[in-house]
């Protein structure tokens, strides 16, 4: 422990002298390896940031995500060498749109104090803004809060290690079946384009929150629910481009490359930064269960070890943030939005995908699963690979 200690103080070290003294430049890598998780924490039972910490790498999650800069987390987080993409909530969007002298302040007070021992990577500008009509007033704003904190990463040195994204939803397409069809919305495209422009500009990618889980329940008549798992089924061909989708996650992901293609920016990196399955929900979420959640993020998992990329890129190796870290009892909304944590508050794990929980849990425990207590021989074969995956990830 100590030896590990001192490697990550030495690293810390490093980068300080990278960061103060101009010596070197270092390239933005805002994500490493394919998984990462979104620390979400709206709830009034959650642990304290650095126990949050210690169950991270105990999992060896590296690339985190939160939506607010939050000190408590940035000093829990800080000697972990976790990479941490914060966020800048949209109600202070449209302030830092106008005011120069706040993003910069903002910057300070949020990233290079505590740079170099908590590692963050990027900052991400607001969430769901372009095409979501609670937020049509801060359209307009979007890029000049990108721009002014972008400028203020320039201003303090620190742009080489730190990236500028946003977040978008499915709401920013039209036509997306087939994924080859998909393009911006007209009423959305005069924001967007601007946008890719800076983005193509500072080399950030396009970060797309992407759920089969909400595709499905809001389209059930039409989407196979195998085709929404990556579970065996018929998947959908698309005659355009001569491409079979085997599962409804890499179809959501191609629709975004074809749009941006069509906006001309064909190049452009294509990163998901939500996606998951809750585990409970209401009457009219039936697929919310936990067994369709241990489903879903399992057969994801897997699919990022493999380090491939899809269909339409398969050389743009897929990187992907799940939602969430844990179940969240605050949250608004439906039942499900509270039900998405592959943990519980207590540390415990919500379902077993290999992942070790730092309590003792009342899920299913690969042990039942592999002793054939609970469940039958497909399970079997899930909870026994699950273990596998967990030495090779």
């Amino acid at each position: 422990m100590r030896i590990l200690q001192f490697c990550v103080r030495f690293i810390s070290l490093l980068l300080a002298f990278n960061l103060f003294t101009g010596n070197a430049k270092l390239t933005v890598r805002a994500f490493t390896g394919t998984y990462g998780i979104n620390y979400g924490r709206i709830a009034d039972n959650l642990p304290p940031p650095d126990e949050v910490a210690k169950l991270l790498r105990a999992a060896k999650i590296k690339n985190v995500r939160i939506y607010d800069a939050d000190h408590s987390v940035l000093q829990g987080f800080s000697g972990t060498g976790l990479e941490l993409i914060i966020g800048l909530p949209n109600d202070h969007v449209k302030e830092m749109s106008t005011n120069v002298d706040h993003a910069l302040t903002w910057v300070k007070d949020n990233v290079k104090a505590f740079l170099p021992d908590t590692h963050i990577v990027g900052i991400a500008v607001g969430n769901e803004i372009l095409g979501n009509g609670a937020n049509s007033d801060l359209w307009g704003s979007l890029l000049g809060a990108v721009k002014n904190l972008h400028n203020a990463t320039q201003k303090l040195g620190i742009d080489d290690i730190v990236q500028i994204s946003t977040a978008h939803f499915s709401g920013v397409f039209d036509n997306s079946f087939p994924p080859s069809n998909c393009t911006f919305k007209e009423g959305v495209s005069q924001y967007m384009k601007p946008l890719l422009d800076f983005f193509s500009q500072i080399k950030s990618p396009f970060c797309l929150n992407a759920y089969p889980f909400l595709a499905y329940t809001y389209a059930s008549d039409k989407i196979d629910v195998n085709y929404a798992l990556f579970q065996p089924n018929e998947g959908i061909y698309d005659q355009k481009t001569n491409l079979h989708y085997d599962n409804l996650l890499d179809a959501q992901i191609d629709a975004a490359y074809a749009a941006l293609e069509d906006a001309g920016y064909k190049k452009m990196e294509v990163i998901i930064t939500e996606t998951g399955w809750a585990s409970q929900g209401d009457q009219n979420e039936p697929a919310a269960t936990q067994n369709n959640a241990r489903t879903y993020n399992y057969n994801l998992r897997k699919r990022l070890a493999k380090k491939k990329g899809t269909p339409l890129r398969p050389k743009s190796v897929l990187k992907a943030y799940i939602f969430a870290l844990f179940n969240e009892d605050q949250k608004p909304g439906a039942t499900s939005e509270k039900n998405y944590g592959l943990y519980k508050p207590d540390m415990s794990i919500s379902y077993d995908i290999g992942f070790p929980g730092l309590k003792s849990s009342s899920a299913v425990s690969l042990k039942e699963i592999q002793g054939g207590r609970r469940f039958g021989s497909k399970t079997l074969v899930l909870a026994v690979s699950s273990v596998v995956f967990l030495l090779i990830l």
